[in-house]
């Protein structure tokens, strides 16, 4: 079984069940697909601006999914991940992978998600309904869900 991954970074929305539908694209050999869509959150009135170093992200993102495509055996790997400024509700990140079995599908997409928070170079900036922003520290419980893997 070859894996195929593939990463993107991009302003732009994105449609999770078509993304979610071309990775059922295995020629018959998945048995499972696990998608997971992370949404902004935040009360009306805020935002969530993230920026990124153009190149950088992609090799890291890229990086990551292939180490995942490996480590789990997928068939497919597929990750986008927002940038620009978002509102609470948006879709900021997909997560899908298909493989010949559930565990390896569930784990490849926990991965995935723990090393994309902790590992992908994005800087994260919130801004309250009333104009204040502060820019996001990383938090402890998500460096040790990414430690697990290590």
């Amino acid at each position: 079984m070859t894996s195929v991954h593939s990463v993107a970074v991009q302003q732009e929305p994105f449609d999770s069940a078509a993304e979610g539908a071309r990775l059922k694209q295995t020629g018959g050999e998945a048995g499972a697909l696990v998608t997971f869509t992370g949404i902004v959150r935040g009360r009306p009135g805020s935002s969530l601006t993230l920026q990124h170093y153009a190149g950088m992200t992609e090799r890291q993102m890229d990086a990551i999914a292939a180490q995942a495509s490996e480590r789990f055996a997928l068939l497919g790997c597929h990750v986008i991940h927002r940038y620009g400024r978002l509102l609470p509700g948006e879709e900021i990140v997909f997560v899908g992978v298909s493989s010949a079995h559930r565990g390896e599908a569930f784990r490849a997409a926990e991965f995935l998600i723990d090393w994309l928070k902790t590992r992908a170079p994005f800087w994260k900036k919130e801004e309250d309904p009333s104009g204040t922003s502060r820019w996001v520290e990383a938090r402890d419980a998500d460096d040790a869900a990414a430690a697990r893997w290590d």
